[in-house]
């Protein structure tokens, strides 16, 4: 049986519990493009650090106001954040090696190798190790350029995310595209992780939905440690 992570993304709210830190076993904390800070990178780093999830950087587009970037600006704005993220985690002597995109930034990388090179790039600059994982889906853009540079690959599945019949999550702007039924979730999660193929499940930071998925990995011997 293969085990698979629990992934939150997490350090985007204030009022985030800290019991949320607990449920997941690696945390994609926001490090300044679409949400966060530098009191909320150093409060989620120390949550994570102290109930033993993994930390991964979760970079954006720098977009709060619905800015676009081109191209060339994508990689320089992924290492200044994976970077921020970085000095705070290196700080409390809990660094980072994972690295997970968000909203759209994540899905361009998986569709186009440009973004996906970037994203590449600019991680491996920011966290400064020579040895990361990027979380990304089964297949495409991101995977094709990762297994080329000889980066740690974690395919993602979602528990509460919609998927059409070809396998593809259904696109975020649509109504449907998020299951909202707690038992409905589960039941995806423990599917996903029963396909062996999978090495991480991510799941919205609610402590309820999350918790569910948590205890069923678990009840189910899925569950793993730290990667």
């Amino acid at each position: 049986m293969k085990l698979v992570d629990l992934n939150l993304d997490l350090g985007e709210r204030a009022d985030e519990p800290a019991a949320l830190f607990g449920l997941a076993t690696v945390a994609s904390i926001a490090c300044g493009g679409h949400a966060g800070d530098t009191a909320s990178m150093a409060r989620a780093v120390s949550f994570a650090m102290a109930r033993g999830a993994a930390i991964a950087a979760l970079p954006a587009y720098p977009d709060r106001g619905g800015m676009t970037i081109p191209v060339e600006d994508v990689a320089a704005a992924i290492e200044r954040q994976c970077a921020a993220l970085q000095k705070i985690a290196k700080k409390l002597g809990f660094p980072a090696a994972i690295v997970k995109a968000h909203g759209r930034l994540h899905d361009d990388a998986a569709t186009d190798p440009g973004i996906a090179r970037a994203l590449l790039d600019g991680a491996a600059r920011g966290l400064g190790v020579t040895d990361f994982a990027v979380v990304g889906p089964p297949k495409g853009a991101l995977l094709d350029e990762a297994q080329r540079r000889g980066v740690r690959y974690l395919r993602e599945g979602f528990a509460d995310r919609v998927y059409d019949k070809a396998g593809a999550l259904a696109p975020r702007s649509s109504a449907a595209a998020r299951i909202t039924d707690r038992a409905a979730v589960v039941r995806q999660a423990i599917a996903l992780a029963a396909t062996g193929t999978l090495e991480i499940i991510c799941v919205d930071a609610d402590p309820l939905v999350a918790g569910d998925v948590r205890e069923a990995l678990l009840q189910n011997g899925y569950l793993a440690g730290n990667p």
